[in-house]
């Protein structure tokens, strides 16, 4: 009767994930959604005034629980020194330069955001201490235990893996003592090959370019730069610059010291275009990516000469570059990737609750992946039972009736917001918190832009497809469940589907079968019944700036006050005819 809460208590993207004795993942969330504050910056993962409800659902009475941070007891008791010499006072802070450091970041930024790493660390558990005295039944606080940050991840990531021997690499902006590590995935455990040190970033790195071209890093912007990218020339110029800034020598990668950054920095921005911070700058994002590439390519054949194997798990941050994850398999000598569902901070919440469980049963092991990614909250609708006094537009159809109504008015060319089930775990909307649309008219992605999301023209939408018909749609098609991964579409059938085609002929695909995601395939084999093409335009059920949505509520608001067409929530269908 032992269960673990795992936090992620990075100073972003917290989140919790509640594991039974045997290793199932009962629940996992990022903060963010039961908040409604895009990424949740220094939030605690284990909100107190939920808590009460979620030991109450998931964890039985009289159990005991271990709760498990995602960063190492070493590194936690150097910050406590560090805070009590003064280091993260505000006038200590105040007192730091604003400059660009080795880090790629301003040295007061930096040292801001370890200080309020410090302060997650310190509030680890309160939420799930309250809880438990809220949900009452004997549920009894066992211990706080403290794991790496980079174990965390590739406990996670290789956890829910196929594999069963694996090179597992992770990549961010930060660990305890680099932002990269390598370790061997066998037999179900974990051996570190190689731990990183020192300062410099290749997700850091990509934060500059964001910045540089015009976005916002610390609003999670990174994103944009990829979708930008295709559209950018690789300049030759703004090559040299950036290559300046590290330097690869087979498989070692090395980065430029804090004076060559802020010089490199300030040539650049002396080059950038006025629109860029309207528009962004497509060239800088252009090589940005490349440069990024090659970074990862250097890392990549490290990880290959020092494992010995062709299967390859990614993690962190840096995982979540789709852009480039679809170029691995079958190149740098690997045969195969694995990317879980949350790459970055918040799936550490599971790396690390599993990591305590096998503290306690060496023996346990977890079972071979691809992991489900519906481990979030499910939506009541009884906002939409209450509303049938009033609203004539509201049906309850069951499951076959809205699949097929859905299915109409999709091939009809109209805007559909889809609840299904639990929410998937991780930034991507798989099917169970997506706006949907038909991938065939070429002004979909400008209309959806337009009526709902609110974003920029050159960030493109993703296309779900029904995994049987993968290879007649994409070259040298690979199964991607997560979205995690962009392919090429085959040249004689991008025609049929432009609004899903990105401007380099890529499309960032989530692979579905009925056995993952049974409503979300039904639906998408309802429609290509009527269209002819097993493929629907899937992006997140939210307008930009906003997390996905977190309950019915949320879905009526965003039908109510934007250009969507129709919602499902569940087997209730709401139409604006």
């Amino acid at each position: 009767m032992r269960y673990y809460i795992g936090l992620a208590t990075t100073f972003h993207d917290p989140a919790i994930a509640i594991v039974a004795p045997d290793g199932e993942v009962l629940f996992a969330e990022a903060a963010e959604r039961f908040l409604q504050y895009k990424r949740a910056p220094n939030c605690e993962p284990d909100l107190a005034p939920r808590m009460g409800a979620l030991l109450r659902r998931w964890v039985p009475d009289g159990a005991e629980v271990v709760v498990a941070t995602s960063w190492g007891e070493d590194f936690s008791a150097f910050l406590d020194g560090s805070a009590r010499t003064g280091a993260f006072d505000l006038a200590t802070l105040a007192a730091l330069s604003p400059e660009l450091n080795r880090s790629f970041v301003p040295e007061r930024s930096e040292r801001a955001l370890v200080a309020s790493l410090h302060l997650q660390q310190r509030r680890a558990g309160l939420g799930t201490l309250l809880g438990l005295d809220r949900a009452g039944g004997g549920r009894r606080f066992a211990e706080l235990r403290r794991y790496g940050h980079h174990l965390s991840h590739a406990a996670y990531a290789c956890g829910t893996s196929p594999f069963e021997e694996a090179a597992c690499l992770v990549v961010d902006g930060m660990g305890e003592t680099g932002a990269a590590a390598l370790f061997a995935h066998e037999g179900g455990r974990l051996r570190e090959l190689k731990r990183h040190r020192g300062r410099g970033s290749v997700g850091f790195f990509f934060g500059l370019v964001t910045d540089l071209a015009g976005f916002d890093q610390a609003a999670g912007e990174e994103w944009k730069i990829m979708g930008l990218a295709p559209y950018g020339r690789r300049d030759p110029d703004l090559m040299a610059l950036l290559r300046r800034l590290y330097r690869v020598e087979g498989e070692r990668l090395t980065f430029a010291d804090a004076d060559t950054i802020r010089a490199v920095a300030a040539e650049i921005l002396g080059r950038r275009p006025p629109e860029a911070t309207t528009e962004g700058w497509a060239d800088l994002a252009r090589c940005g990516q490349d440069a990024f590439e090659e970074m990862m390519a250097a890392y990549l054949a490290e990880a290959r000469a020092l494992s010995g194997s062709q299967n390859l798990v990614l993690a962190g941050g840096c995982a979540l570059n789709s852009s480039f994850n679809g170029k691995i398999a079958g190149r740098y000598g690997f045969g195969h990737l694995h990317v879980p569902s949350a790459p970055a901070d918040d799936g550490n919440a599971i790396g690390a609750a599993w990591l305590a469980l096998a503290q306690d049963d060496p023996a346990w092991r977890a079972p071979p992946g691809p992991a489900t990614p519906y481990l979030g909250s499910t939506v009541s609708t009884e906002p939409l039972e209450r509303m049938t006094a009033w609203e004539p537009r509201l049906r309850r159809l069951g499951h076959e009736g809205v699949t097929e109504a859905a299915a109409d008015i999709l091939a009809d060319g109209k805007l559909v917001g889809w609840v299904q089930g639990r929410a998937e775990f991780g930034p991507r909307a798989l099917g169970n918190r997506s706006i949907l649309a038909d991938p065939r008219p070429a002004d979909a992605k400008e209309l959806l832009n337009a009526k709902v999301k609110y974003r920029e023209a050159f960030r493109p939408f993703a296309p779900s497809i029904l995994a049987e018909h993968g290879p007649a749609w994409f070259e040298d098609y690979q199964d991607s469940p997560y979205m995690e991964r962009t392919l090429v579409w085959r040249e004689d059938v991008r025609a049929r589907v432009p609004a899903v085609v990105h401007e380099d002929g890529t499309g960032r695909l989530q692979s579905v079968t009925a056995e993952r995601n049974p409503r979300y395939a039904a639906l998408i084999r309802a429609f290509a019944e009527r269209s002819g093409v097993p493929i629907l335009l899937n992006t997140s059920f939210n307008v930009m700036g906003k997390p996905i949505l977190h309950t019915a509520e949320d879905a009526i608001l965003m039908f109510y006050t934007t250009g969507l067409d129709a919602i499902v929530v569940e087997d209730w269908l709401l139409t604006k005819t």
